[in-house]
């Protein structure tokens, strides 16, 4: 094997940022293979063009043929599987994308990852790491006064999108238990921070907020969720990759329980601060309520003691902090906004990569 890792989707928004801290704090080069769906966005490695640590491959995890290439060319000592569809809203209205991307594209990455490690030689064998990042919401649901998600929870996913997670974790354990692959798996509360597609709630927000639309608000806005600055997750995946215990699940919080609503009018706070509306007034006044979500969770929690006691990971940004942050690239970064919700990405991809529609 050789000192490099395959990073999976890793030109979206949590595998960018991983790519990004990666070549920041290890030695280990990236191969880095990305679909390069609506959500995979090259201005996000700018700052890698030139570097020989970084080298990127367009194509699907679903293609066991290219993986079974770059894993027999590049000798990887892990891979880190990021490659999902990963939105709630699109797996309710289009289900089709989210099967054949998270369980089948992760059991063809899985049987071309066992035929190269079937050929390691015994060191590298065990040396060699598969991990799997997953989210809470393959935990379902919880009440108020319910304790935070632990390892040992039920899977209980309530969407197509965190259904078809559930069983990508199943598919990556009974590997492990089957045939002794090597594989960790990871399960993250929400991320926010750089990078992010503005249809999530955070970056859809600010991004609205600046362009003068309404804050969509989903019900009553008092879904609850944890969360955790990507870069924060980033530490995290390097951490559990390292030291974590093969076959081993950790799930990775932020320790920040918020509603929606809370986190909404936190952001036109800051917002308020930082970039005030010319007239004057304040941006919470664009916040409107919609029709809630179908099958709309109601609360996400998760409890990171495991990875704190075991491999010493804690979160480095509170909430307040992370979310500054965030605003405060966003703000910086309006060239990047545009870009990707004007179609100028999309035609540049078309224009370099030949992309057919």
């Amino acid at each position: 094997m050789k000192n490099t890792i395959l990073v999976t989707g890793g030109v979206g928004f949590i595998g960018s940022n991983f790519v990004l801290d990666w070549i920041a704090s290890e030695t280990a080069s990236v191969v880095n293979l990305d679909k390069l769906t609506y959500a995979g966005n090259l201005q996000n490695l700018e700052s890698l063009t030139g570097n020989s640590r970084h080298i990127f491959v367009r194509g699907d995890i679903g293609d066991a043929e290219l993986v079974a290439k770059l894993l027999a060319e590049h000798q990887p000592r892990a891979i880190v599987n990021f490659a999902a569809e990963s939105h709630v809203d699109r797996s309710i209205h289009g289900p089709g994308e989210f099967i054949q991307t998270n369980i089948v594209g992760t059991f063809q990455l899985l049987e071309a990852t066992r035929a190269y490690w079937g050929a390691l030689n015994e060191e590298d064998k065990k040396a060699f790491r598969f991990l799997h990042v997953s989210t809470d919401e393959v935990y379902g649901s919880l009440k108020p006064e319910d304790p935070a998600f632990k390892e040992t929870n039920s899977y209980e996913p309530n969407s197509p999108y965190s259904a078809s997670k559930a069983a990508s974790d199943h598919l990556v354990r009974a590997y492990h238990h089957t045939y002794g692959l090597p594989v960790l798996t990871t399960n993250c509360s929400n991320n926010y921070g750089p990078y992010h597609f503005p249809e999530k709630l955070i970056p859809l927000i600010i991004h609205n907020a600046l362009a003068g639309k309404a804050l969509p608000i989903y019900g009553d806005g008092q879904q609850v969720r944890d969360w955790l600055y990507v870069r924060d997750h980033c530490s995290a995946i390097r951490r559990v990759l390292e030291a974590g215990r093969v076959g081993d699940t950790y799930n990775v919080g932020g320790w920040n329980e918020k509603p929606n609503l809370d986190v909404v009018h936190t952001l036109c706070a800051i917002l308020d601060e930082l970039s005030p509306r010319a007239d004057g007034n304040a941006y919470a006044e664009q916040v409107t309520y919609v029709t809630d979500r179908l099958g709309h969770d109601r609360r996400y929690a998760i409890d990171a003691t495991k990875i704190h006691r075991e491999l010493g990971w804690k979160p480095g940004e509170t909430f307040e902090s992370g979310i500054r942050k965030t605003v405060q690239w966003y703000l910086a970064n309006q060239t990047w906004v545009r870009n990707v919700t004007s179609g100028d990405y999309t035609n540049w991809i078309q224009k370099n990569y030949k992309v057919e529609d």
